[in-house]
Formats: structure tokens, sequence, C-alpha cells
């Protein structure tokens, strides 16, 4: 058994154009845009999804969206996304990067929100 819930929406932008891109979406939604330390990468926009994360993320390519899966079993979860026809198509530390059907990108991430929040939303799995 393992649970999962979709957590995250990123919106990838390259990395020349990610502070115009995390100031648009910060003043569009009108929420901060807020440098995550550590991860330099991501620029975070808290209060944009309620119980979500949202943040702009500096990439090497195209624009794009994605989301992310998080949950208590990385493996697990990524089995079972791949048995219903996702892609295993990289890996990032503990993260795994999917490609689903109709080529969105998704990564399934380890358990990243407040115990509270996770019960609240996760799905089990059995």
């Amino acid at each position: 058994m393992h649970r999962s819930r979709l957590s995250t929406i990123l919106i990838d932008t390259p990395r020349d154009d990610a502070p115009a891109a995390a100031g648009f979406w910060s003043a569009a939604l009108g929420v901060p845009a807020e440098p995550v330390a550590g991860e330099e990468q991501f620029t975070s926009l808290p209060g944009a999804l309620p119980e979500l994360v949202a943040s702009v993320q500096a990439i090497d390519g195209p624009p794009r969206l994605h989301v992310d899966i998080e949950t208590d079993d990385v493996d697990a979860e990524t089995a079972r996304l791949v048995a219903l026809g996702a892609v295993e198509v990289d890996r990032w530390l503990d993260c795994h990067t999917l490609r689903a059907p109709g080529g969105h990108l998704l990564c399934v991430i380890p358990q990243h929100s407040d115990d509270a929040t996770f019960a609240r939303h996760a799905h089990r799995w059995d």
C-alpha cells in the first residue's frame, strides 16, 4: 500500500527568461515570488493554488508546464503510473520523470507537503 497526490504545478521556463516569468506570474496571480533556498532553479508562488505548490522552474529547454505527484513510495508510484502507460524518461535525485500518454511530463517525488495536508489529499493505492 502507498499513497500519492498531485502536489505541484510547475511553469518550466528557459533559464534566461525565468526572472521575468516569475515576476509576471507573481503579478498575474497576486502572490509573492519567493526564491527557494538551496534550489535556485525554483521560484515559489505561495498562495497561488491553496494546498498545492505553484512554482516557476528555470530549465535548459523550451517552455512548458508539468506536474509533480508526491508519494510516500516513489518506486511503487512510478511502477503504478508506468503500468497505466507512462514511460520513465529520467531521474534526478529521488525524483522520477515520466512522460504520460499524450506527451505531458510529470515527476514522481517523495512527499514534501506536511503530514496533515498529505493525509487529507492523498489517495491510497492497495
